[in-house]
């Protein structure tokens, strides 16, 4: 059973929204900044501490990994392990993943979960999600984001997004100057 995603932290929102210019069959992009993801894990550990003690964190590498830090923080777990599986490839262009390609199994880990939580940092199509769940069915499955068709897949998460919706995450962009649009020219 999934949190309720459509309360989550107070000042929640959808982000930064750039219209049209998401990769392949997404429309809209979402740019999720630090503050934004700090408060998110935040609350996922609060609803996370609610429901009980951990015998550690399971991260997906590598979206999982900034939010199991945090989510390790908040709860005071110091057990952490790593399952890694590959799902995306980055687009021919060289921009942003959006392809999804044969999963492959990197590094998984023993046993079934039983009393552990495995975190990602988001559930899109749920391909990869569920691949992950199948090996660790017991396993307590919380992200931060979800999409409408991963979702079934996961415990717990903060918020839904819409499926067409790409998002980039804090670690997926560079921040850097832009000159004012008069400068630029209408081109943008």
């Amino acid at each position: 059973m999934a949190a309720d995603a459509t309360k989550g932290p107070p000042g929640g929102g959808e982000g930064e929204v750039h219209a049209g210019s998401g990769p392949g069959p997404y429309q809209d992009e979402i740019v999720i900044s630090w503050p934004e993801l700090h408060r998110d894990a935040r609350y996922l550990s609060r609803v996370l501490h609610e429901l009980g003690d951990w015998k550690g964190i399971i991260a997906i590498t590598r979206g999982g990994l900034v939010p199991a830090a945090l989510v390790a923080r908040e709860l005071d777990i110091r057990l952490i392990d790593t399952v890694c599986v590959v799902s995306y490839g980055a687009a021919e262009t060289g921009g942003a993943e959006a392809k999804q390609g044969e999963l492959q199994w990197l590094k998984t880990v023993p046993g079934d979960g039983e009393g552990w939580l495995l975190i990602d940092d988001l559930v899109d199509t749920g391909r990869t999600a569920a691949a992950v769940r199948e090996k660790l069915p017991k396993a307590h499955f919380a992200t931060l984001y979800a999409k409408p068709l991963g979702r079934p897949v996961v415990d717990t998460f903060v918020k839904e997004f819409r499926q067409e919706k790409w998002i980039y995450f804090p670690w997926d962009i560079d921040y850097r100057f832009v000159s004012p649009i008069r400068q630029r020219g209408a081109k943008d």
